[in-house]
């Protein structure tokens, strides 16, 4: 546990490390982390704390976090929910900046939104919240459980505009597809509003999930995966978009992070994943009309090669 801690620590450039089981797990430790360091840092009045989100958000299930989601499929049925949250249009940083006020604790973004579409935001728009956030004394916390450890081509997806946040939260990879490992890791100013008894899990930091996730930072150090998926990504991308389909209408991409769009006349994207499923190639339909495509990092130019014949096959 303290040399998992400490390497993932050293891994992010930061300087504490919280460990959960699952990214829910891990979005709600940001968001206590961010109400209480509002309260006892920043000063903001008792039960008054905001968190800025995003449309098209998806941070997880758990009945905090569905507070804040726009995907009726998420939160219907499942009130009353919690209130302390607002949402404004991803993408947009005027409306970002007029959203915020002295109550204002935390923005928690997603630098790319994977469940709501592979949606990628305008260039700059991340330095912009960084700056937003430093200027008005507000907390940055970057979700990287879909995007983070080389996904998009970065360590993680917030350095392709050479920023860091105050915290990240990361999941999913960080166990290996193994086992569920979890962790808001943060600076010291920022983590040390948690003290003893405040926070936990049982599980959180176990030790298999520990010795897991270390050999996950050992794999990652090497610079086989971030060269491979800059490479393949690309190829991938290109592959693509060379396809003349009619039901195409959108593709966007980012190393191997890539999201193609249905036109709504041929039918839901769930249609061409379960066509897609018959020719051996798995993919996940997402906000109804997209089709995201999240190869392994390790993938060879011969395995996409294959993948692209049966995806032409499909479209």
């Amino acid at each position: 546990f303290g040399l998992m801690c400490k390497e993932l620590a050293e891994l992010c450039g930061m300087d504490k490390v919280l460990m959960m089981n699952s990214g829910a797990e891990a979005v709600e430790t940001a968001i206590k982390m961010a109400r209480k360091w509002g309260y006892e840092i920043k000063g903001v009045e008792k039960d008054k704390a905001e968190i800025i989100c995003f449309n098209g958000n998806f941070h997880g299930r758990t009945t905090t976090i569905i507070s804040f989601s726009d995907s009726e499929s998420s939160y219907k049925n499942f009130g009353p929910l919690m209130p302390g949250f607002k949402l404004v249009e991803y993408g947009n940083f005027e409306a970002l900046q007029n959203a915020v006020t002295k109550n204002t604790v935390a923005v928690l973004i997603e630098p790319i939104q994977g469940e709501g579409g592979v949606i990628i935001p305008p260039t700059g728009y991340l330095k912009k919240i960084r700056e937003l956030c430093t200027n008005e004394k507000i907390l940055m916390l970057d979700d990287e459980i879909q995007t983070g450890f080389y996904r998009t081509g970065k360590l993680f997806c917030i350095e392709h505009e050479g920023v860091q946040p105050d915290a990240y939260i990361l999941g999913k990879s960080l166990g290996g597809g193994i086992m569920p490992v979890s962790a808001v890791v943060a600076k010291h100013e920022v983590m040390s509003v948690f003290t003893h008894g405040t926070h936990g899990s049982t599980f959180g930091g176990n030790p298999l999930a520990c010795a897991i996730a270390r050999e996950v930072i050992k794999i990652l150090n090497e610079s086989e995966i971030r060269d491979n998926v800059a490479k393949i990504g690309e190829y991938f991308e290109k592959g693509l978009r060379s396809v003349n389909s009619k039901i195409v209408t959108g593709i966007r991409a980012k190393g191997m992070m890539l999201g193609v769009d249905i036109d709504p006349a041929y039918g839901k994207a769930k249609k061409v994943c379960n066509e897609l499923v018959l020719h051996g190639v798995l993919s996940k339909d997402t906000r109804d009309q997209t089709i995201r495509f999240a190869p392994p990092l390790i993938i060879s130019q011969k395995e996409i090669d294959w993948a692209l014949e049966q995806i032409v096959k499909v479209f």
